[in-house]
């Protein structure tokens, strides 16, 4: 992972200003698109919504745990 940032910040070194500003866009559209991967994986679990909502609901309702009760050897 270091080599490949350092050989992205020498080739970022040489760039001007507006490709920066291009490279910079196009970083923040491979993030999201990575961001909307992660998200669509989550709804594609069988039961991921209703189970999310249902912890929503069980949070604004107080019935709650610490997690460190729960587990002690983290």
């Amino acid at each position: 992972m270091t080599e490949i940032r350092q050989r992205i910040d020498q080739y970022l070194d040489q760039l001007s200003n507006e490709r920066l500003n291009l490279v910079a866009d196009f970083l923040a559209y491979l993030a999201d698109r990575e961001s909307e991967a992660a998200t669509q994986e989550l709804l594609n679990i069988p039961g991921f919504i209703e189970s999310f909502e249902k912890g929503k609901q069980q949070i604004a309702e107080g019935k709650v745990r610490n997690w460190r009760t729960i587990r002690t050897d983290v």
